[in-house]
């Protein structure tokens, strides 16, 4: 295994990140699905700037924990260990073989709802709902995700055991 420190600095920066992506979330999810959310509850978020502002955040941090798990950490953590590393469909499908995700299926599937609460939030309230739900459906794979590869990092003594 070939790790010079600038590639240990970065996997240690970027579990970092994801460890705090996570945890933010994790809180906005709870925040948004403390209830099912609804198409009527979709309908309503342009009358309400709190509710509508806290489905922003689950969207973009949904988004930003999966791009940085997928496009960033992901790609170090492959040539770390040793990987080729190529396309994010050849990450992904990598990832899958390393059982460091569920599904690389699954994950372009997450990728693609991603872009559907994004550009479908004014046009449906019924595709918004689904898509939400669906992407709130997601969270506990995010997470797994992100203890799957902090666990390992830790495992090959590249993380502390606090990290």
């Amino acid at each position: 295994m070939n790790r010079d420190s600038e590639q240990l600095d970065r996997l240690q920066f970027l579990s970092r990140v994801v460890q705090r992506e996570q945890e933010h979330l994790t809180t906005t999810d709870q925040r948004v699905f403390s209830r099912p959310f609804t198409p009527e509850r979709a309908a309503a978020l342009a009358d309400s700037i709190d509710e509508s502002e806290r489905v922003e955040a689950f969207v973009s941090r949904f988004g930003r924990l999966q791009d940085t798990l997928g496009d960033k950490l992901l790609p170090v953590y492959l040539e770390a260990v040793g990987e080729h590393t190529g396309a994010v469909i050849d990450n992904l499908d990598r990832a899958e073989k390393l059982q460091l995700i569920p599904s690389a299926d699954a994950w372009l599937t997450m990728r693609k709802l991603r872009n559907q609460m994004v550009h479908e939030y004014i046009e449906d309230a019924a595709t918004l709902a689904d898509a939400l739900q669906a992407g709130h459906e997601f969270v506990p794979t995010l997470s797994a995700v992100v203890e799957s590869l902090l666990d390992d990092l830790r495992a090959r003594g590249w993380l502390d055991s606090e990290s």
